[in-house]
């Protein structure tokens, strides 16, 4: 006789927040600018987090706000790596909303990142993947890739 162990149900707010993280990760996949699918990809990590934490604590209404990416360590231990990373990227999510930049290939490699760790968060809550992402992604434009930083229409 084996042993199962059974895992709580799902909340209905943990669904819709990695459906949401999908769709977020969907419309990274389908844009053709590296700092949108960069933020997209960052945003549907961050969703996918949420939903594990939401699943997983008690919100307290004592409880300071802090990053998801401090939190989610103490909550899910064997994430430490990919809280570390993630939080990592926050500062580049940050310098893009002040205009910066980054390549096509940065933006490649979170968006899979991101993918990943929306399967793995899956996994881990027994959430079968619902729908699957593209299995192409919208090649970046060339001339904004191309130009640069510097050469950027509304940059100097």
């Amino acid at each position: 006789m084996t042993l199962q162990l059974r895992r709580p149900p799902v909340s209905p707010a943990v669904l819709e927040l990695l459906e949401r993280s999908r769709l977020t990760l969907e419309s990274a996949c389908r844009t053709s600018d590296a700092s949108e699918r960069y933020l997209d990809a960052h945003l549907g990590a961050l969703r996918a987090a949420a939903a594990l934490m939401a699943a997983r604590t008690t919100p307290s209404p004592r409880s300071r706000p802090r990053s998801v990416w401090q939190v989610l360590p103490t909550v899910a231990p064997e994430l430490g790596e990919w809280a570390g990373f993630f939080a990592g990227t926050s500062g580049r999510r940050a310098d893009l909303g002040r205009g910066g930049w980054l390549s096509a290939r940065e933006a490649d490699d979170l968006l899979r990142q991101a993918e990943m760790f929306l399967e793995i968060v899956q996994d881990l809550l027994g959430v079968l993947q619902t729908a699957r992402l593209p299995d192409s992604i919208t090649p970046v434009s060339l001339r904004a890739a191309e130009a640069g930083p510097d050469k950027l229409v509304g940059r100097g």
